[in-house]
Formats: structure tokens, sequence, C-alpha cells
């Protein structure tokens, strides 16, 4: 990725100096004497009024707006630029690694194939270049080029005794001459990666057909210049039996089974091409003198206010400052209908605004936005490995040997058992044995399935962390949910305050909000604006603490405050008042939560907030029930109020008050009888619990370090992502199943066939052309089956 420099520089006036450009205010000068605005990017002279000195710099700006932005947070103008990931800049940030699909340790900076198992290696991401696979260009050269040459080789092996075009030993040289660039050129890469698989001591796949083909060419070769060597048994048809055309057909299939496979894995990171795609180019920056332009994603930074037209994609993530309309979220959340979007509320980086105009603040930019998080999460599941894989991987380490091993049982067997000319039945069988062998249709059969998958649960809003998640999401037996923001909108809206003499209502919460003013919980940022909305003005809070999962403490106003649930009264030993706890009890029962607010030890009040349920919420929990999953539920909220809120969803097992350590210990102790357990929420008080359990499922709308700590996250934050991930990991699962039994079922088969086992019975023999068109065809089949899960839908 090209790296943008943003070093200001002082302002040199020196002749020396006067033709070069100059770096100022994080931005270069375009022309000598022509300075930028660090802030809007606008041309500025140094007669403009608006001027500040920062680290002894001097910046100049267009209006006093921009001046004043710059004075508050001159970092924020001066550090380097993030890169927006954009169809443009994508292919620079991510299109230089490239790695294995099987063995994805394997990684470096140019194209090439893996030493390990000789497949030929794709970027670490794709990018949004359409230009065709280099090796696959490679490939196609070769093939079409010699096609016309194997077919010649063909037809005289087969019919040329019968067309007399010449001697049948001249007839052997000119098959000779006509299969050396097959072999020599069109397989030369073959044999290059078979070689390669020896000296790394990995046998795979081109051990075999390296073994296979050369086998077959080399006897030809020497039966052609040197027939007198072989026994009278071998001579057929005046001549020494020749297999060129054998070599020259299975090299034509390889590359055209290369081809087919190189084609089809291309289709598996179309999920992420998809994701890149809904990138906008550009944006509509509203300068500081209240003009607009347009200007590069690039060239966004955090703070910019934006204007997003009716039909044009929303640039990065933010939040809207002026206006209203439904944005369509369903490209990057599955969500199928518009959501209206008002002041206040947070818009994500490329979904559509479809009606009316807004006015925006960019948040955050570049490689922040949840567009670049969710294609580097794609990207990162895409290549991990799955449990099941390790199976596979086993099998494959000694397959090849095994291979190799039957091969030259095969020539034994047919050598001294077997009718005349034995041992040329002995070769040609023991090259089918070799060549009709596919460990890749093996090492293939999961990664091929992981990678589809990840791709189709972005575009359904779930983003799978690892291989792992897919696999072990189909196994959960128990599903614990946080109330707030995970079966709730996590938006609660402030009710009611009760005082305690001497504190008024509003002097209540005036104090809670200062302390909350420091929380990042969401029913802190309804206390916080509710006092904003009547005009309060809020005290500067100091030795802030969050009691994880149970509330906050801090000094405001020389004040001790304490403000949560009753476990956080009863570590700081504070007493309630009876009748205002029961006032409170029976808006616990509506289903709202109460916090505490303590006051240098003493009771001051108390501070209700209603947080209503998602509307989704109970089709998603009856989905989840039906299909046999226990709900249980465990809030920092009060008791009361958790088993109102699981009356309503019909969840029978709720814990309340929980700590953070305490949704750890029951996720443990479910753990302990056996269960496999999976935990959804949104908060930091979350992440212990989420990381511990066997599948941890954060919601997307929640906090950072809840969707580090998971396996899983939910882009909408709704449920029934839940159930539709479950159902994409039963047939993800179902698919590399499938995928591993026609692997062994094809090899089991395909090497009995190829060594003559049917031949005592039915006189056939399997030919060398027809085992390398079945191996060829084999992991095509295995890619295309994985590629049937990009159908799958929403249960």
């Amino acid at each position: 990725m090209e790296k943008h420099e943003h070093t200001p520089h002082g302002h040199d006036h020196s002749p020396a100096m006067a033709e070069q450009p100059m770096h100022v205010g994080g931005a270069q000068t375009s022309s000598p004497g022509q300075l930028k605005d660090p802030v809007c990017g606008m041309n500025v002279t140094e007669q403009s009024p608006n001027k500040h000195e920062h680290a002894g710099i001097p910046y100049y700006f267009c209006s006093a707006g921009c001046k004043t932005k710059f004075t508050a947070e001159p970092e924020r103008y001066l550090k380097p630029k993030q890169e927006a990931v954009t169809p443009e800049t994508f292919k620079a940030v991510a299109g230089t690694i490239y790695t294995c699909p099987m063995h994805p340790e394997i990684r470096q900076d140019h194209p090439g194939h893996c030493p390990k198992c000789g497949m030929s290696l794709e970027p670490l991401m794709p990018s949004m270049d359409d230009d065709e696979n280099p090796e696959l260009k490679d490939f196609s050269r070769r093939f079409w080029w010699t096609l016309p040459l194997t077919v010649v080789v063909t037809v005289l092996a087969m019919f040329g005794h019968q067309l007399g075009l010449f001697a049948m030993g001249t007839q052997s040289w000119v098959e000779l001459v006509l299969s050396l660039p097959i072999v020599l050129w069109a397989g030369w890469p073959f044999f290059v990666r078979g070689w390669q698989s020896v000296v790394n001591r990995s046998p795979n796949m081109w051990t075999l057909i390296g073994l296979g083909t050369s086998a077959a060419f080399i006897y030809s070769v020497v039966a052609t210049a040197a027939p007198a060597v072989f026994p009278p048994s071998f001579v057929a048809m005046g001549r020494v039996a020749v297999y060129f055309e054998a070599a020259a057909v299975i090299i034509s299939l390889t590359l055209l089974g290369q081809m087919l496979e190189l084609k089809a894995r291309s289709q598996t990171s179309a999920a992420i091409k998809s994701l890149l795609g809904l990138a906008p180019k550009t944006a509509r920056r509203i300068k500081g003198d209240g003009t607009e332009e347009d200007v590069q994603l690039t060239h966004v930074h955090e703070g910019d206010l934006l204007r997003v037209r009716p039909g044009e994609k929303v640039p990065v993530d933010g939040v809207v400052t002026e206006g209203r309309s439904a944005v369509d979220e369903a490209m990057l959340t599955g969500e199928p209908l518009p959501v209206t979007k008002r002041v206040g509320d947070k818009l994500i980086g490329a979904t559509l605004n479809t009606s009316g105009a807004l006015v925006m603040r960019a948040e955050h930019v570049g490689s922040a936005t949840v567009l670049s998080q969710i294609v580097q999460m794609v990207a990162q599941a895409q290549r991990s490995r799955a449990p099941m894989q390790r199976m596979a991987d086993q099998v494959a380490g000694y397959f090849v040997m095994a291979v190799v091993a039957a091969a030259l049982l095969t020539l034994l067997v047919w050598g001294f058992f077997g009718p005349q000319p034995s041992w040329v039945y002995g070769l040609i069988n023991a090259v089918s044995v070799l060549i009709i062998a596919c460990p890749c249709a093996l090492g293939l059969a999961t990664p091929m399935s992981i990678m589809v998958a990840t791709g189709r649960g972005a575009t359904q809003g779930i983003l799978f962390r690892d291989a792992a998640a897919i696999e072990n999401f189909r196994k959960v037996q128990v599903l614990i949910v946080d109330k707030t923001g995970t079966l709730t909108e996590g938006r609660p809206a402030f009710e009611k305050v009760f005082a305690m003499a001497p504190y008024t209502e509003d002097e209540v919460l005036r104090l809670a909000a200062s302390l909350d003013q420091g929380s990042e919980h969401p029913l802190a940022d309804a206390i916080v604006r509710a006092a904003r909305d009547k005009g309060m003005t809020l005290s500067k809070v100091e030795g802030f603490e969050s009691a994880t999962g149970i509330g906050v403490r801090g000094v405001v106003d020389g004040k001790r405050l304490s403000l949560g649930n009753a476990a956080l009264m009863v570590e700081d030993k504070v007493t309630t008042d009876s009748d205002k706890q029961m006032q409170a009890e029976a808006l616990r029962v509506g289903g709202a939560s109460v916090m505490t607010l303590a006051v240098d030890g003493q009771f001051a009040g108390l501070l209700a907030v209603s947080d209503p349920v998602k509307e989704s919420t109970p089709a998603a929990l009856k989905t989840l029930q039906d299909a046999g999953i226990r709900i249980i539920m465990a809030t920092g909220d009060g008791l009361t109020t958790a088993k109102s809120v699981g009356q309503r969803l019909g969840i029978d097992e709720v814990h309340g008050e929980v700590k953070p350590a305490d949704k750890l210990a029951l996720v443990e102790r479910l753990q302990a009888q056996g269960l496999v357990v999976a935990m959804a929420g949104d908060g930091i008080n979350d992440a212990p619990a989420l990381a511990k359990a066997d599948v941890g499922i954060a919601m997307g709308t929640g906090t950072d370090v809840a969707m580090n700590s998971a396996q899983v996250t939910l882009v909408k934050g709704d449920l029934r992502g839940i159930a539709t991930a479950r159902e994409l990991s039963d047939a993800t699962i179902a698919n590399m199943k499938q995928n591993l039994g026609f692997a062994f079922i094809y090899n089991s088969l395909g090497v009995p066939l190829a060594a003559g086992l049917l031949f005592p019975f039915t006189g056939w023999l399997l030919s060398p052309m027809i085992a390398a068109l079945a191996m060829s065809l084999s992991s095509a089949s295995v890619i295309t089956n994985a590629l049937r899960l990009r159908g799958h839908t929403k249960g």
C-alpha cells in the first residue's frame, strides 16, 4: 500500500526551497507558494487571518471554523491518514501475499506453487482486478498449443497401423518427435513440482504424476531408440509397444483439470469481491465555509462532515447530524427492509441511502470501517483449518507412499504372474495406479467448503472468525444470552428518577449523568442523553472506575459517587430506602432497569431506564428452542427485571445481577456437565464468557472488545442470525462430509480398478488416459460441490 507521509515542515522561503513542494499541516502544497488548510484541504495563503502555531510551526486556515477544529485536536489532522479499503487500493494492500488453500502457513510475496502439495498459490485476499490468474493463463497456453499434437499422437497410436502412413518402426519415431514438446514443455511445470516434492520430502499429487508420466515416456523412448533390449514378448504389430500417447494425454488432461480447478477456485473468493465492490470511490465533503467538494475516499478524515444524497452509498461509518432517510443495509447485514435513520443514528459505510438527504459526521474511516473489518475477518476465516481436516491431513500424509507401493506391487504381480506381454501390462497398470490417485481431492475437501461458507455467511451478516467456529456451531446445546443489546434494542430510554432528601430529582439525574460520562454501557448513555436534553451542565468526573457488570464509581464535585445495581450497593455497604425500592420494583416488573445512586456512601436516589425488546427476538428464540437449544439469560440487571423480560420471551432459566466472573463461571459449569455452550453478548462485561464459550457470538452493534473475544459476529446484532448460522454450519459440515466421502470412495475404488483387479473376471483394464481424466475431474468435482453452498439461504 502506498504510504502518504504527512509530516509538517516549517516554511522555508530560501531560493533552494522555492521550487520544492512542501508538506504543510498534513497536506502537501500543490505549487510553490501555495498552502493547504490541514483540516479541509482547501488552498490558502499566508495572508489568511486564520493562523495558528503548533510545535513551533505556523498553519494557515480557510476559516475560523477550521482553525477551531485544528486547535482542539491538532494531532488528528497531522497524523497519517488511514487508507480505506477500496477497489483501487485493495490490490496493493492485500494482493502482495500469496498462500496455499491446503497449507495456509505457506506465504510468499509472489505467485507460485506450494512446496508441500504443489498447488497453485493464490492471493491471501482477492483484488477487484479482473485479470485472469497468471497460472491459469500459462496452463491454458500450454494446453491449447499442444492439444493438436496430443490428438495426432493418439490417433497414430490407435489407428496408425490401419492408416499405413508409416512403417511401424518409423511411426514410433514420429510419435516421439510429436510427444517431446508435450512432455518437455507443456508438462514441464508438473515435473518441477514432482521433483520439489521429493527434495522437500512432501510427496503429493505431482510426485505421482511425475512418476507415472516419466515411466511411460522413458520406457517408450528406450523402446523406440533401442528396441533390441526388450524380449520378443514386448513386440506387437511389428514394433516394441510404446505409450507416447499415454504420456501426452495424461499431461493434456492434467492441464485441463488444473484449468478447471483454478477457474472453480477463483469463484470461492466471489463473496469478498462482492464486498469490495460495495465501497464507494468518493465522498461529498462539506468544507468549513459551507461549500462542498467531491474527494477520494482515502482523503476522508474522522470528524469530517459529509453529505449523502438520495441514491448514493454512505462513504464511511459515522453518525447522522442532519436529515432523515431510509437506508438499505441488506448488503452488509442481510436485513431486507431499509432502516429509517434520524439525527444521532449510526450509519455503516457502503450501505445505500434510498430516499432523503443526510449529513453525517465521519467516525471510522479506512481500515476501521465495518466493511474493511468484515473483509479482513472473512479472508482470515477462509484461510483457517477445520478440525475435521486433521483426519484428511493424516490420511494424505501416508497416501502417496501407499500409492507408490501399490503401483510397484502392481508392476511386480503383473510382471511375474500376468499374461504375455506381462511386463508391458504391469508397466501400464502401474502408471494407471499412479495417475488415478489424487490426494488433492482429499486435501481440498474441507478448505473449499470453508472458503465458500464463510463468504456466504458474510453476505448474510454472519462473520465466522475461523473454520472451527463453523464446525462447532452445529454442536451447540446451550445458548447463554445477555439482555441489554442482545435481546433488547441496546438503545435504552430514560424513564424516571426517584430522589432521596436532601437531593432533588434533577440533582440525582445530573450527578448520575456526570458520573456516567465515562461509561460505555447503553444504560449510561440513556442517562447522559436525558440530562443533556434537559440542558443540564455536567461536571467533570475524576477517579472513574468501572465495576464491570455491576456499576461505576467516581468523584463528581468532590462527592464520592456509586451508581449501579444491588450488588454494587452491597459491596459499598449502602443501605437503601424500602419505600423507594418498592416503587422501583414496580418498574422492574414492567421490564425497566433500575440503578441506585449513592453519594458519599449514602443512598441518594434511583434511576429507571427501559430498553425495549427487539422485534425479531421472540421469533429468533422460538426457532432456536424448536431446534432443541436450551436458552439461558444471564444479565447484570436486577433479578426482577430479568425475570420479567424472560417471562415475556419464554425463557425459563434466568440469572440476574451477575458479574463477568459469574457469567464465566456459568459457562464453565455447563461445560463441566459435558454440554457444548454458546454465549451471545455485546459488552465488555461479556468478553470473558465469550472467550471461554465453545462458540462466542458477538452482536455487531456492540463493543470491539466483545467482537474480538468472539468466534462469530452478527453484523446486524439480530438473534435470527444465530439460527441462520446454525443452518449454515449444518450445511457446511454436510458438504465437507460429502467431499471427504467422495475423495475416499474415489481413491479406494480407483486404485484397485487401475491395478487391474477386474481383469481376471472381465478382461477389462483401465487405460492410463482414462485414469488421467478421472484424476483431473476429481478435484474439480470437490470444488464444484463446495460451490453449491453459495446457494444456501436463510431458513
